[in-house]
């Protein structure tokens, strides 16, 4: 990638990583890469994926995040689905005011209010 970044190592942005509030522990998932994924914004469907779609596996990520820095037991790790199939509105975005929803099967939905 661009800027030296690779996989999982360009998304950390302050006050731009919300977590929770549905956390879950790997035992609680089974497989990883067979969940369900849905974007909303204001109620209204804007995207669906599946991770067994993601193009690079959370293991991948890790190994390649690891190469550069330490990794702890216990750190959260996240990752994104690819935009083209799960945020197909681009360049749409939604607006200060709108509410966005990320749904994954099994986990939860994470609900969030943009804000300027």
């Amino acid at each position: 990638m661009a800027g030296q970044l690779g996989p999982g190592k360009g998304k950390d942005f302050d006050n731009g990583n919300a977590m929770g509030p549905c956390l879950v522990t790997a035992d609680e998932i089974g497989d990883p890469y067979r969940l369900e994924m849905i974007v909303r914004v204001n109620g209204e469907e804007w995207g669906r994926g599946n991770s067994r779609d993601m193009h690079w596996k959370f293991e991948d990520c890790i190994a390649h995040a690891s190469r550069s820095e330490t990794l702890h037991p216990g750190e959260f790790f996240g990752s994104r689905h690819r935009r083209q199939r799960l945020w197909p509105r681009a360049p749409a975005l939604p607006h200060p005011g709108d509410v966005v929803e990320l749904e994954v099967e099994d986990i939860g939905v994470l609900r969030n209010r943009v804000v300027r």
